[in-house]
């Protein structure tokens, strides 16, 4: 089967085929940069770095441009109120741009541990004012746009396929809407492309219609098409940005340019909290940097991946916990894999991969079902230990099938089975385990029985079980 993908546009899976044979591009709403990423931002952009990924993976040419909003993005997503950043920037008591710089770094930081890729563009906002002038411009030259006090908004009247993404129609978007009604708008519908700055506004620049600073719209549309050209092959985001958001970035780029703007739209489904929507103006959000606290990324990365992109996810520390002990049984067979291939240790069991294989590469095929490829890697691990539990070896050409398998598509395609960087206590709490059993095997040769066991059951008291295999004696920790 080849590659289907679930367009929000037509409401169905499509056959993916990007514009230009053996290149894909694709932008990704990136985060507005006023506060570290949470649960949510993790949920979106761990979904479309394994998309990322998988596309490469398919020997495409893959251009993926993540862009940063910095300016321009009101609080409540609407034409009237504050600047997010700006509002951010005076509970902090600091420059707008110092709380763009500060967030930017921590979401990167966030995103590093989560094992995704570094877009291969990572635009802001801020730096592609000129580029967002010229297409409003263009948009009132070719009466879509009007201009109204120091503002500039677009006449959703003028095109006619506006809603088409979110399925709405301008009728419905009256007042008591989420499109707040500005008074100087000609229809309530009507999105803002540029807008005058008030008196104090601190992020502004000079217009054709004096000092203002541009819609948040209006900056994406600018961004992707300077890095992806005027039609582009996947626009992808969260659910909640569907409408207004991306509605509205279709109608203002293909009023500009003529084209379709974007092939395929990729809408990721919400994290939840007790079934209502994580996020930051409700108070239910859990930072990543915390969560970093409780939980290694890597299994963070693994809980989120266990639900499809489009699904919702419900967020808990038992589900994480849960998670773990997955991600842990996949990643100990892993583990014992590698460390077989690096000791030469083979013996005469054959499994055959091929299957495996086909299934892996069906569920990504199948709109990037991450939840149905990871219980591919569990059959295979299931039937690993089957083998490896009865003191039995997998021969060589197996086991470096295998292990093919889990760096190809674990590892390289899911982003997973990442060490964390090893934390200072957990170190030393190894190393002072490595020294327990080597006393206790010690006590052993000399026939010190009750010391040794006396070894054994301490550790095991702590959560530490030992297993004696015929070359050493290996540890792990209890689930």
């Amino acid at each position: 089967m080849s590659l289907q993908i679930y367009n929000t546009l037509s409401r169905k899976k499509e056959k993916f085929t990007p514009i230009k044979k053996g290149e894909v591009g694709i932008y990704v709403c990136g985060p507005t940069v006023y506060g570290h990423a949470h649960i949510g931002h993790a949920k979106s952009y761990v979904s479309f770095d394994v998309i990322v990924r998988y596309l490469k993976n398919s020997e495409y040419k893959v251009k993926y441009v993540q862009n940063l909003t910095d300016v321009g993005h009101l609080v409540g997503d609407v034409d009237e109120g504050e600047d997010k950043i700006e509002k951010q920037s005076k509970i902090e008591h600091k420059h707008p741009m110092e709380i763009a710089e500060y967030y930017t770094r921590s979401y990167f930081e966030d995103m590093d541990k989560l094992n995704n890729f570094r877009p291969d563009i990572s635009p802001r906002a801020s730096g592609h004012i000129t580029e967002q002038i010229e297409i409003i411009k263009n948009l009132i030259e070719n009466n879509f746009a009007y201009k109204k006090n120091g503002s500039v908004y677009f006449d959703v009247s003028k095109f006619k396929n506006y809603g088409k993404l979110s399925n709405r129609t301008i009728d419905e978007l009256t007042e008591g809407t989420r499109v707040k009604v500005v008074k100087e708008k000609n229809n309530p519908a009507d999105f803002a492309l540029w807008k005058k700055a008030e008196r104090g506004h601190i992020m502004q620049w000079q217009s054709p219609w004096g000092s203002g600073y541009p819609g948040w719209h209006i900056e994406c549309s600018a961004m992707s098409m300077k890095y992806l050209g005027k039609s582009f092959d996947i626009h992808g985001g969260g659910i909640e940005n569907q409408f207004p958001h991306h509605e509205c970035e279709i109608a203002q780029s293909e009023a500009s340019t003529k084209k379709l703007f974007v092939k395929y739209w990729m809408h990721n489904n919400m994290v939840t909290v007790d079934g209502k929507k994580m996020g930051k103006s409700l108070g239910n959000f859990t930072t990543l940097k915390n969560a970093f606290k409780k939980f290694d990324a890597m299994t963070i990365r693994f809980f989120i991946l266990q639900s499809h992109y489009r699904s919702t996810l419900d967020f808990s520390e038992q589900a994480i916990v849960a998670a773990k002990k997955g991600y842990d049984k996949l990643n100990n067979v892993y583990k014992k894999l590698k460390q077989s291939s690096i000791e030469n240790k083979f013996g005469e069991e054959s499994i055959s991969i091929k299957t495996y294989n086909d299934d892996f590469k069906s569920a990504m095929d199948d709109d990037f079902n991450t939840p149905q490829a990871i219980a591919v890697l569990f059959d295979l691990a299931k039937g690993i230990n089957t083998i490896l539990s009865s003191d039995k070896l997998l021969n060589k050409k197996s086991l470096n099938e295998v292990l093919s398998f889990f760096t190809n598509n674990g590892e390289s395609i899911l982003g997973l089975f990442v060490e964390d960087e090893p934390k200072k206590d957990n170190k030393i709490e190894s190393e002072l385990i490595e020294l327990l059993i080597e006393t206790r095997n010690q006590a052993r040769k000399l026939k010190q029985f009750t010391l040794s066991d006396l070894i054994r059951n301490k550790l095991g008291e702590i959560g530490i079980i030992l297993e004696d295999k015929k070359e050493k004696t290996e540890w792990k920790k209890q689930e």
